[in-house]
């Protein structure tokens, strides 16, 4: 595992080269999401393992993984070496011809996936993975139908905006997408008055059950979840939920689809987050879904990649029909290269196992001791490598530091003492996620709860 701390610093040409990629980058760049005027950027002028560089030469403890997707670390010198070679052999070739790291990337992915799902159509991220799945489940039942739960992110492209569940969607919402919406479980902020895990899966899912049949069962193509939410909160759904959704989509003929995503390739401790549905062994009675959408984990984001794990019998839907959909970089070299060597090295280096230790036995008891300290912190929850930390202003009311939807000067001032302090985060709304690479070592681990143990003294001062 290469987490090595011994790293030169940032060297007075990197520093001018970071001044003048952001010069251009306020010239030229249009940003994501964001209204542009106000806009002051942190430049990155490099990165190695759990660590980023800013443009004043400042180390950062990377505890977003950017995109929570770096889960493989920064620069890791297997996938850099691999993605070399291949440019070396071969760049680029159309989709439409086999090449050896597309094909060993499927297999490998295959291998990891529940059940049978053994089919992989390649993309180029998240959001096109779900347009995909979405589009294979219409086909397939030939219904339109899509049902998402509030609280969730599934991308930015018109079809996976629309199935959001948060307020990204909002400006992009005109009501003619065939998606509804519906509550999944969150004790926390629970919509079914719930005192229990127990009681908040068995309402949710009668909950969802309703939706179903005021719908028309027979007009649904397909019910989407993320199997662990991410961006919208890290709720990790209590034992038995997604097992009744898959009854559910058993009982009316509906696609199943788990949204991998974020949390997929190790980032909750086990290959896919599905896994933890499972039976107590986590090998006996699986859930499996129908389609898996996966992107972020399985490279590390070193070139984008994304993709659709296809079971046997919505492949076998195209068997004698053409599938209506493709892209020029589908299964694109470089980037499954770049997949080829990143679960590789992930399953050679122990990396999963090294996310389900670190967040069992620091991240996990750490965050613990913080939500006992810190009166700003109404709840911690997660699971491996992805922990979200819920700020509130009072702990009996649950007002959130921030509105949902928004921020506020309170997490503003959180966010930026976390960077004064060395500790680069991941921030949504009112809550702090912890989800650094899961190379983390427990040194680091606790380096980062410290951070955090600081950074939420001004949390506590500003309720």
């Amino acid at each position: 595992m290469t987490t090595t701390d011994d790293v030169p610093t940032v060297s007075a040409a990197e520093l001018v080269a970071g001044r003048r990629a952001y010069e251009l980058d306020r010239r030229h760049v249009f940003h994501s999401w964001s209204a542009q005027a106000g806009l002051a950027p942190m430049t990155i002028t490099k990165a190695e393992g759990c660590y980023v560089w800013d443009g004043e030469g400042s180390r950062l403890l990377d505890f977003s993984s950017q995109m929570v997707n770096t889960n493989i670390g920064h620069q890791h010198p297997r996938v850099v070496a691999a993605i070399v070679e291949q440019a070396q052999k071969l760049c680029t070739i159309a989709p439409s011809h086999v090449n050896d790291a597309r094909s060993e990337a499927a297999r490998l992915i295959s291998e990891r996936t529940p059940g049978d799902l053994d089919k992989v159509f390649f993309t180029n991220g998240g959001a096109e993975a779900v347009e995909h799945a979405v589009r294979m489940a219409r086909l397939h039942t030939g219904r339109r139908k899509v049902l998402s739960r509030y609280r969730s992110y599934h991308g930015g492209t018109d079809t996976a905006v629309n199935i959001t569940g948060d307020p990204r969607r909002w400006a992009n919402d005109y009501g003619d997408a065939g998606v509804v919406h519906f509550f999944g479980p969150f004790l926390y902020r629970s919509r079914f008055y719930a005192d229990t895990q127990e009681q908040e899966c068995e309402r949710a899912l009668a909950h969802l059950d309703e939706v179903v049949a005021m719908e028309g069962p027979g007009q649904i193509a397909a019910i989407i979840l993320e199997s662990v939410p991410g961006t919208a909160g890290i709720m990790v759904p209590p034992p038995g939920y997604l097992r009744g959704v898959r009854e559910i989509c058993d009982r009316h003929g509906i696609v199943f689809i788990a949204d991998e995503v974020m949390s997929g390739f190790g980032r909750t401790g086990r290959w896919f987050a599905i896994e933890h549905a499972q039976g107590g062994d986590g090998e006996s009675d699986p859930v499996v879904p129908d389609l898996i959408t996966f992107a972020k984990g399985v490279n590390s984001g070193y070139v984008p990649l994304g993709g659709v794990a296809i079971s046997a019998e919505i492949a076998a839907s195209f068997d004698e029909r053409t599938y209506p959909g493709g892209l020029t970089y589908s299964g694109h070299p470089l980037a499954t290269a770049a997949a080829v060597a990143t679960i590789t090295t992930m399953a050679e280096e122990g990396i999963v196992e090294n996310a389900a230790r670190v967040g069992a036995e620091v991240i996990g008891p750490g965050l613990a001791e913080l939500a006992r300290r810190h009166p700003s912190v109404g709840e911690v929850r997660g699971i491996g490598m992805f922990w979200a930390i819920e700020l509130v202003r009072d702990r009996a009311t649950r007002e959130p530091l921030a509105p949902y939807g928004g921020t506020s000067e309170s997490m503003n001032t959180v966010v930026a003492e976390c960077k004064r302090l060395g500790l680069l985060p991941f921030a949504n709304y009112n809550r702090i996620h912890a989800v650094p690479p899961l190379i983390i070592t427990d040194e680091q681990a606790r380096a980062g709860l410290a951070i955090l143990d600081e950074a939420l003294e001004v949390a506590d001062r500003s309720r």
